[in-house]
Order: structure tokens, then C-alpha cells, then sequence
């Protein structure tokens, strides 16, 4: 369905199927949406017995799209924001986050923002500053959108908005003035449970993200660190990452 938020269009799919039970919210990547989780957040669900919200971000899949691809530096906290009042909007008070890569980032800063909605944060492949790496995977993922079918696949989830928020992640975290972005002193204000995973071959982090975002929560904090694996671990080995935030979320609920 469609909410309206500040004169724009945001597409939902909010499963509300367990009574008494937590919301796991799920934040896409800088260049997901709500189709491309897949099948991800109902496995989920049933294993953890936990009520579902999605959304596209505006610009992304169903949602309206942005007026611009130029972003403040603080887009990702200006996304933190909308979070919140999404889950005021729909009277969500325990909700869990999921978050990959942008998604991840979203997901800290709510929780050092608004922790009194916010029970625990299961980040994948966040990043709390920038690294080189970071900026060399998007280098390259220019020239693979410049030279391979990647345009036309992305299209098929996003339409014609796609060339607008490809051009928002990849020419923001490419900018001068974003190099300096870093979140770590947000950090200490996370009080609750953080589950932070990543694939030890990520493209576009190192572990850096993973001990700096451990080290400064002040909450329970844990971390999974899947050899073999790139930037997308919910994809690339789905059901390890199934059971490991049923577990967690069982040892902290």
C-alpha cells in the first residue's frame, strides 16, 4: 500500500500477523526496494514468529520518485528521520531493524535517535564512515552501469527513476564534501542489543566498520563475520543468516 509522508508517496507492505510481537523493519541498500528482499523477510517472520514492515524509500521501486539526485551529506540521518515517523505513523513501539549497507547506516542512526521505539539493530555491511574501498567498489559499479545490462536490470525494480537514484548513491559518496561523513560519535548513544554481519570479501568495507560500530555502542553487542562471503550475505548464504538473527533475536527479546 501507499502512506503519504510530507507530500510524497512511500510504498509499504506491513505484515501484521502476530499479536504481542515485535515488528522486524527492513531497510534496503542503496539501490534495493521492497521486491528485491525476495522471499528474505517472510522466512524471517515464521521462524521468529514477528510481524513484517517493508518500504521503499522515495525514489526506490513503488515509491514516488525523487526530485532530485543532488543529496545532502546527512541524507542518511534525513532517512533515519522518515523511519521514525513511519513507525509513529503506523504505532510500531517494538520494532527490530534489519538493515544492508545504506540501510545498515539507517538503522544505527535511528537507534542512537529514537531508541525508545527501537528494541535492538541487526545491521549487514553498514558503514558508520567512508573508506576507500568503499569509493573503489563505486567506481566500479559506474562503469559496470556504463558498460554491462545493469541499467535494464535495475530498471525492472525502480523504472524510470533508476538513473536518478543511481546517480544519488553513486556522485553523493563520490563528492568532495561527503568524504568527511562519519557517524561514530552517534554511536555510544545505542543502548540496545547490535547484531552487526558482514562477508569478509565485502566489496565496499572492510571489518574496520564492523569493530569500530561493536566497540562503540554501549548495548549487547555481537558480530558475525561470514568467510566466503561479499557484500550481500542475506543473498549469498540465506539461511546461515536466517538462523543467526533467530537466535539473536531470541537471546535478546
Amino acid at each position: 500500500m501507499l502512506i503519504e509522508l510530507h507530500g510524497n508517496n512511500l510504498y509499504i507492505e506491513y505484515y501484521n500477523d502476530f499479536k504481542n510481537r515485535p515488528t522486524i523493519v527492513f531497510l534496503h541498500d542503496s539501490l534495493g526496494c521492497v521486491a528485491l528482499w525476495r522471499d528474505f523477510p517472510k522466512k524471517i517472520a515464521t521462524i521468529c514468529q514477528c510481524n513484517v514492515l517493508i518500504y521503499d524509500r522515495l525514489g526506490y521501486g513503488k515509491s514516488d520518485a525523487m526530485p532530485t539526485y543532488v543529496r545532502p551529506v546527512n541524507y542518511l540521518e534525513v532517512e533515519a528521520d522518515v523511519l521514525n515517523t513511519i513507525l509513529e505513523n503506523l504505532k510500531i513501539e517494538n520494532a527490530i531493524l534489519f538493515g544492508h549497507s545504506d540501510g545498515g547506516s539507517i538503522a544505527l542512526l535511528a537507534a542512537s535517535k529514537y531508541p525508545n521505539q527501537i528494541k535492538m539493530v541487526i545491521c549487514e555491511a553498514a558503514h558508520i564512515f567512508v573508506e576507500e574501498i568503499t569509493l573503489n567498489g563505486i567506481r566500479e559499479a559506474v562503469i559496470a552501469y556504463q558498460t554491462t545490462n545493469l541499467p535494464e536490470r535495475l530498471q525492472k525494480y525502480h523504472g524510470n527513476k533508476t538513473e536518478t537514484i543511481f546517480k544519488a548513491w553513486t556522485e553523493t559518496w563520490l563528492r568532495n564534501d561527503f568524504r568527511n561523513w562519519n557517524i561514530e560519535h552517534l554511536l555510544s548513544e545505542i543502548q540496545i542489543p547490535v547484531l552487526f554481519i558482514q562477508g569478509e570479501n565485502d566489496e565496499y568495507g572492510t571489518l574496520s566498520q564492523v569493530e569500530k560500530t561493536i566497540n562503540g555502542v554501549s548495548g549487547v553487542s555481537e558480530k558475525l563475520i561470514i568467510s566466503n562471503a561479499r557484500h550481500t550475505p542475506h543473498k549469498e548464504m540465506p539461511e546461515m543468516i536466517v538462523v543467526k538473527i533467530a537466535t539473536f533475536i531470541a537471546a535478546n527479546n
